[in-house]
């Protein structure tokens, strides 16, 4: 049973908690109306004990052992209930489904595991975590800061933080028979993607301004819409002059060749007679050399964020281009192929996407009247603007 002692005339606590005696001061100073107060608090927090709802922190929350009571307070409820803590069950789970993953999508979540959950879930047992607690915990993720302008995370951030929440959450309900916290909780609305894709007289400004030994690197990423990740891990072998085709079957990102994105990434796109040339031209400088088509000169796959400080950034700032990311050369081919009057289908396969539904929802208000069926409509405008270009060129040497 609790007692009430004194100590430099403050009410001291004397109890024991999971085996564990326990002196707490209180802010109350040793008097006879005090002392009333304080036994009536006791008596609350023993008949919380007996239950097993006593929160060690909620009485004393600048308590340096309101920390280790917890832990143990969980410990318990887990050995009680035979019910695994957040960190064994989230462990257990990544195990079981990381096979499923390639490597990269297994580094991202593993890496908001042990950044963003385990801190948070830590030891507590997974069947007492509550809807308010994970609501909590996405608010605290708004006030996350990072970098050194400390910009707050996205929407877009927050919701992939919260996806593997969600899903250890289903399967540990389902598992332990217990009502899943995460149930009807909405992602975060997100802003709609913003692209900023070139004109096709700004593709033609960037191609013809950029170093040369670029040019044929940037010219294959604005005429087929490939990813990064695509064009850096793009090999020899998978270039078919015969058929005019690139062959999309792989990756590269953080320094291995991985699968592609999605299944529908895996694609062949149809070289328009740009494209088939800047790869001729590729061919005779890189072939002999490096497996890859564009590569450094050890025959390393490029690095794209030195690619970008070096070469991308800086071509823009001399052409006096609005400055934006590398990504919105796919933006381009796929707003140059529906501004010419493709079909939205060919358009999707081009890009590896399932279906129209993306291309639509992202790039709605560049989509005319679309009746074409392949790549032709896309090689008139193209021939039309350079012929424009070639006679101002003229108009501008007279």
């Amino acid at each position: 049973m609790a007692s009430i002692r004194s100590r430099n005339k403050k009410l001291v606590v004397d109890f024991r908690y999971l085996g564990v005696r326990c002196r707490e001061t209180t802010n109350l100073i040793d008097t006879p109306e005090n002392r009333k107060k304080l036994q009536k608090i006791i008596e609350r927090m023993e008949a919380e004990i007996v239950l097993g709802t006593f929160n060690y922190a909620q009485y004393f929350p600048k308590s340096d052992k309101a920390e280790r009571m917890m832990y143990l307070s969980e410990r318990k409820e887990c050995i009680t209930t035979n019910v695994p803590s957040f960190t064994q069950f989230a462990e257990l789970w990544f195990s079981e489904k990381e096979i499923e993953w390639r490597d990269t999508y297994k580094r991202k979540i593993k890496e908001i595991i042990d950044m963003y959950l385990l801190p948070k879930f830590g030891t507590k047992p997974i069947h007492i975590i509550k809807k308010t607690d994970v609501l909590a915990f996405r608010s605290s993720l708004a006030k996350v800061t990072y970098g050194k302008a400390n910009k707050h995370l996205s929407a877009a951030r927050i919701n992939s933080i919260m996806v593997p929440l969600g899903m250890i959450l289903k399967e540990a309900a389902k598992r332990y028979q217990f009502d899943n916290p995460y149930y009807d909780i909405n992602a975060l609305k997100q802003p709609k993607t913003d692209i900023q894709p070139f004109t096709l007289n700004e593709v033609w400004t960037f191609i013809n301004g950029v170093r040369a030994d670029y040019r044929n690197y940037y010219l294959v990423r604005f005429f087929t819409g490939m990813r990064t990740s695509e064009i850096d891990g793009l090999t020899w072998e998978n270039i078919d002059f015969n058929r005019r085709e690139i062959v999309i079957k792989q990756a590269y990102v953080k320094g291995k060749i991985v699968p592609p994105k999605t299944q529908e990434s895996y694609r062949a796109i149809q070289m328009s007679p740009w494209v088939y040339d800047a790869l001729k031209e590729q061919q005779a400088i890189t072939y002999k050399r490096s497996d890859y088509v564009f590569c450094a000169h050890t025959g390393e796959p490029l690095d794209y964020n030195n690619v970008n400080k070096r070469v991308w950034h800086p071509t823009l700032k001399i052409l006096g281009l609005k400055k934006r990311n590398a990504y919105q050369t796919r933006h381009t081919a796929a707003t140059l192929w529906l501004a010419a009057g493709e079909s939205p289908e060919w358009i999707a396969s081009q890009m590896g996407h399932a279906t129209t539904k993306m291309l639509f929802n992202t790039y709605s208000r560049y989509v005319p009247n679309m009746t074409r069926q392949d790549g032709s409509a896309f090689e008139a405008l193209v021939n039309r603007s350079q012929l424009v270009q070639s006679s101002a060129d003229q108009e501008t040497s007279q």
